[in-house]
């Protein structure tokens, strides 16, 4: 068993030598109210077994039936992704036996998927890199087994293992990718741009939450290495169940560097399952890969074939939403923001909010100011996602319209985002709770002026002098009088006034 201390070759190295063949299987649950093939709702978090029945549960005598809204968002995820829609396809049984399968088969597709033959472009390093897609499929997801004791977490040396079958039967939608080449040093980034694209499709369309932490977003990456100038693939390796841009990066990476080093010494690569450990970024050999025939795939008796209406196909292809590149696109001119900011935004899951606050009146450079800097840094700190903060759009577009009226500075503006994060309440609220509304008062503000330049005399001689730079020291005096609470543009017009200078 390959182990996180072996042998690896170096990225860049490998890249000279190899080119390395990608594939993509990427499973996403729908966020149907009920199950696949039966009744069950599908509520995430559940205690467990409890939404379970005897279809899911695959007890004699019971019948599936087929969930009709789950083939119509399998149906518009296809034309999403530019995909052929079956004019006829059936269910099929794939026979497998592991204890989170309680049928001993699952319900899935076969040779006859209902979305075939598409295509999806993502952007990397300026670049267009269009991913053709094989298949799209409609199946059921299976449970979920927790392996307890050990070291691992997985079935070898654990003390026993339970099953929740509250997630077997939940539709699932597998699509998978046809083999991408020619990526060179980029197949690490176009892999994770492949899958972040394909999760703003989804919630695009509504058709799932696509949250990979809790699994409703699972990657699988197919990796092998052929020589530089080959023809012909090498063998390849899966590793299973990725649940983050991140890792789907990594392990692409490290499979890279782990099968060159492996044919650099004239070894041979082993086709099986890997698993991906998060915390080292490395992949260790789980069981050989099954082939087609291992599973015993036959057409399922219990299901009548799928056969979608044209009329209704292409309905629901006027239907579609604006896909996420034609938005982003659409948003970058409206904002006038550069490739470079848009990448950013984008990176940082901060284009909805963004959009959000400026929906709610901020200028767009404003909104994007403040998720990209302050509201980042908080959430970065927080080890959170930005759009996990306790913080809605309209009440930072609220912050920005306290800025741009002159009630508050920056400064101020920092601390009422504060104020709301820590649950002080709306802005207005944080600003009369904290005091933190600008001084703008020109009485007061004057007389701060006059004292800050009686007690800075000789600062004051050196302005009225010509060194109109020291005025800086007489402005930050105003800004501590006022803990910071002073409008320094009026302030500091106000002190050359009083001391007779322009500039």
């Amino acid at each position: 068993m390959s182990t996180p201390t072996e042998t690896l070759t170096p990225f860049d190295e490998a890249m000279e030598r190899y080119e390395p063949v990608l594939g993509l299987e990427t499973h996403v649950e729908l966020g149907t109210a009920s199950k696949m093939f039966c009744g069950c709702p599908t509520t995430f978090g559940a205690p467990p077994n409890t939404q379970v029945c005897p279809v899911c549960l695959g007890l004699p005598g019971s019948l599936p039936v087929a969930n009709a809204k789950a083939i119509e968002s399998t149906i518009r995820i296809g034309l999403a992704l530019n995909c052929s829609i079956a004019e006829w396809c059936r269910f099929a049984r794939k026979n497998y036996f592991y204890p989170d399968m309680p049928k001993n088969f699952q319900i899935s597709q076969y040779d006859e998927p209902l979305c075939y033959d598409g295509y999806i472009d993502v952007e990397v390093d300026g670049e267009t890199v269009r991913i053709g897609i094989e298949r799209v499929h409609l199946e059921e997801d299976t449970g979920k087994s927790t392996h307890v004791g050990g070291a691992t977490g997985r079935i070898h040396g654990a003390d026993y293992s339970i099953v929740d079958y509250n997630r077997a039967g939940i539709p699932l939608v597998e699509i998978v990718t046809k083999p991408i080449t020619g990526t060179g040093k980029l197949a690490p980034q176009v892999a994770r741009a492949y899958v972040a694209e394909l999760r703003e499709l989804m919630r695009a369309l509504g058709v799932s939450d696509v949250r990979m932490e809790q699994g409703s977003l699972r990657c699988d990456v197919n990796v092998s290495l052929m020589p530089r100038g080959g023809t012909e693939w090498g063998t390849r390796t899966e590793t299973k169940n990725l649940n983050s841009l991140r890792s789907v990066e990594r392990a692409v990476r490290h499979e890279i560097e782990r099968q060159a080093a492996i044919l650099d010494e004239g070894g041979r690569i082993v086709q099986e399952t890997r698993h991906f450990h998060e915390d080292t970024g490395t992949t260790t050999s789980g069981r050989s890969k099954e082939e087609a025939q291992d599973y015993r795939y036959f057409p399922e008796p219990d299901l009548v074939p799928i056969a979608p209406d044209r009329e209704w196909v292409e309905r629901l292809r006027a239907e579609l939403p604006e896909l996420p590149s034609v938005r982003r696109r659409r948003l970058q001119a409206e904002w006038g923001v550069s490739d470079l900011d848009m990448a950013a935004m984008r990176n940082a899951e901060a284009i909805d909010l963004v959009e959000a606050t400026v929906k709610a009146g901020a200028p767009p450079a404003d909104a994007r100011k403040w998720w990209m800097g302050e509201l980042a840094r908080r959430a970065n700190e927080a080890g959170k996602a930005l759009a996990e903060l306790p913080i809605t759009p309209e009440q930072v577009a609220r912050v920005c319209e306290l800025v741009a009226s002159g009630q508050l500075n920056d400064k101020l503006a920092r601390q009422v985002l504060e104020g709301v994060l820590a649950g002080e309440g709306s802005p207005d609220e944080v600003v009369e709770r904290r005091g933190l509304r600008i001084v703008s008062d020109e009485g007061e503000l004057a007389a701060l002026v006059d004292q800050v330049i009686a007690e800075n005399a000789d600062v004051a001689d050196k302005v009225r002098n010509g060194k109109i730079a020291a005025v800086g020291a007489l402005v930050g005096g105003v800004m501590k009088a006022t803990r910071g609470k002073a409008d320094a543009a009026r302030a500091r017009q106000l002190i050359l006034e009083r001391l007779g200078v322009s500039e």
